[in-house]
């Protein structure tokens, strides 16, 4: 199974910072250790023309530049520099390729980052810079419409969100677009408190635990096929619904976690629907779970990708 990484193009932060940025090459680390079926590449880096896609050329600049006023450098939360900017590239850059494997025929292709579902069009927020998923919706839209003449009708995506936090920006810039489903299962008190209309939001409590948590995405994802026909899925997969996790406020266990995931690659699997994964994220008080719970998708996924590539 291909996995893309860009963990080695290093953002600096300031000692203490409270993004945990050590989780990327810990969870590399692990998987080149335990699971050499996932085969390793460097992410390429979005362009500007493909990150126009989505975002607003004035923002892409900016961002490049490092000519963000302060305060919208704050709401991102990362200081700017010039890693921080090619890191952000290289983040969207790997859901696109990795979209592209899956599309391709292989089913099942993942980003080892990825999941920055705060970003706007026109903003960053919460961690995150450029939304990886919406800018790779775009583009395999347009790259299956190249392929695809005749079709009148867009690929349909579906962007299943299990991290913990709403996913704001990618249902701000799907709006209104019939060709792309927004999915978010997320905590209702949690971040961001301003929340935008998702296609689909299910808004979950405080402690929310396993058994609760699974009968809400069994019930969203056939609220999902009841109304929509993905011809692609992009799933963020969250470790921070974890019960150790220090920002999540939910209570799922690392089994509750694995049966998420198998529903969703389940899913996609039985309806033969080609999936890229993000991991999204993940806030362990131990760092160690949050790269076990990543760890656990991987393992489910290789599964599943054996069974698109007997």
């Amino acid at each position: 199974m291909q996995a893309f990484y860009a963990d080695n193009f290093v953002l600096p932060l300031p000692s203490g910072h409270r993004f945990p940025m050590a989780k990327y090459r810990l969870l590399r680390d692990r998987l080149v250790s335990e699971r050499p079926q996932v085969r390793m590449a460097q992410a390429p880096a979005a362009t500007d023309g493909e990150l126009a896609l989505v975002h607003t050329p004035a923002y892409i600049d900016a961002i490049t530049h490092g000519t963000l006023p302060a305060a919208a450098q704050r709401e991102i939360g990362f200081p700017w520099s010039l890693g921080m900017a090619e890191r952000a590239r290289r983040s969207a850059g790997a859901t696109v390729a990795a979209a592209r494997v899956a599309m391709a025929g292989e089913g099942i292709a993942a980003n080892l980052a990825g999941g920055t579902h705060h970003s706007y069009a026109d903003k960053g927020s919460g961690f995150c810079v450029f939304n990886d998923a919406a800018v790779a919706a775009r583009l395999m839209q347009a790259e299956w419409a190249r392929r695809h003449r005749h079709q009148r009708k867009p690929l349909q995506v579906a962007i299943i969100d299990l991290d913990v936090h709403q996913g704001n920006g990618t249902a701000s810039i799907f709006a209104g677009d019939t060709s792309v489903f927004t999915l978010s299962l997320h905590g209702q008190k949690n971040f961001p408190f301003r929340k935008e209309a998702s296609d689909l939001d299910v808004d979950l409590p405080e402690g929310c635990g396993d058994a609760a948590y699974l009968q809400a995405l069994e019930h969203a994802l056939d609220e999902l096929e009841r109304r929509f026909e993905p011809g692609l899925i992009f799933f963020l997969a969250g470790a921070d619904p974890y019960a150790g996790d220090r920002l999540g406020r939910l209570a799922l266990s690392f089994d509750g976690l694995e049966a998420r995931d198998r529903r969703v690659f389940d899913w996609a699997w039985q309806r033969r629907i080609p999936l890229a994964f993000s991991m999204a994220g993940g806030y362990g008080v131990n760092i160690d779970e949050t790269v076990q719970v990543q760890m656990n998708t991987y393992t489910l996924a290789l599964e599943y990708w054996a069974r698109w590539n007997p």
